[in-house]
């Protein structure tokens, strides 16, 4: 079977917005409408694994959704909405919890970071958490996810769950007319070198909603003067920026700061030194902030307008899963079919 080329990527609605999720996903999904098909949901039904105020899920939900559209991906373009509103997401996610091994779960890193010590305390949901990705691609037969790091593990769950049930239902299949494979084997996508940001205290640690110190993360509603702030009393050592790359090696906080100013610059780490190689910190973090702030402030501005007005949010959310039902609905009937589910 030949698939069009369409992706799906989603964002977890369980805390404020961040520059690592900006930098490491959303900004890479806008490129993207430019060749394929493309699906950006809001995955809230991924950050109820972990109990959520349920004011807050909804706030994050909106803020999500507006951070996708004040990045640049249009609505009119994009199917943009909350996975909770097509219901076939849960639908397929039992059939893949029957299709994927147990074996394959317990062997996933993320679910081991996140429980720790106490991984019997933790909701099934966590642990299951995998099929339900599994489930939110392949559902729109996505050929090719934005993934970062931390989510290949997870993608190549979807391409084992994708090949064990072409494999166990291909009498099946076939007789659904299909020739080939029934979902698709989805590729990882290459936008470029995903941008891992780092604590602005500690180079070791990624940029997290979580830190302790509210002064390692820009927030993407943080107002200029915060930005500002949190950049000037971000981290550093005493040496000057080298004037290569290789110069950065071991020195995790400089080598955080240059990679988040050749980001936002779109402009390689090299090419960064270039300008500031041999100038100190004194010189550099004025100037990332004022790039910062002129990148980051107009996407805010937006995104603060987009969520105080509910009506407009909630017109683009219910519109983009009118559009994600209307291909979600025909594959999970033939999936019905598949396993032989009595309609």
């Amino acid at each position: 079977m030949t698939f069009s080329p369409r992706v799906f990527s989603g964002i977890k609605p369980s805390g404020d917005l961040h520059l690592g999720n900006y930098l490491g996903a959303i900004r890479r999904f806008v490129p993207l409408q430019d060749t394929h098909e493309t699906i950006y949901c809001v995955v809230d039904m991924h950050a109820i694994t972990v109990w959520q105020d349920p004011a807050d899920l909804k706030r994050w939900t909106y803020e999500i959704a507006a951070a996708y559209i004040a990045a640049g991906v249009d609505p009119s373009r994009s199917i943009i909405f909350n996975q909770s509103q097509v219901v076939e997401h849960a639908e397929l996610s039992w059939i893949f919890n029957c299709v994927a091994r147990m074996g394959w779960m317990s062997r996933m890193t993320q679910f081991k970071d996140k429980a720790g010590e106490n991984s019997e305390a933790v909701s099934l949901g966590l642990f299951a958490y995998p099929s339900l990705m599994a489930a939110d691609i392949l559902l729109y037969k996505a050929t090719g996810v934005p993934v970062g790091e931390d989510q290949k593990q997870h993608l190549e769950l979807t391409r084992d769950i994708a090949k064990k049930f072409n494999h166990d239902f291909k009498k099946q299949i076939k007789a659904q007319g299909v020739k080939g494979d029934f979902f698709p084997i989805t590729e990882t996508l290459a936008t470029g070198p995903a941008m891992r940001v780092k604590s602005l205290k500690d180079g070791s640690k990624k940029m997290s909603k979580s830190d302790a110190s509210d002064l390692s993360t820009i927030y993407m509603m943080d107002g200029a003067d915060l930005i500002a702030k949190k950049i000037k009393r971000a981290t550093t050592d005493a040496d000057a920026l080298p004037s290569e790359a290789a110069g950065l090696s071991g020195r995790l906080e400089a080598e955080n700061l240059v990679g988040i100013y050749a980001a936002l610059s779109n402009q390689s780490v090299d090419e960064v030194l270039g300008e500031f190689g041999g100038q100190g910190w004194g010189v550099f973090k004025p100037a990332l902030a004022e790039l910062a702030v002129s990148k980051l402030s107009p996407i805010a501005e937006e995104m603060k307008r987009l969520v105080a007005d509910r009506g407009e949010m909630d017109k683009i959310l219910r519109d983009g899963a009118d559009r994600a039902r209307a291909i979600a609905q025909p594959i999970m009937a033939e999936v019905r079919n598949i396993v032989g589910f009595v309609r």
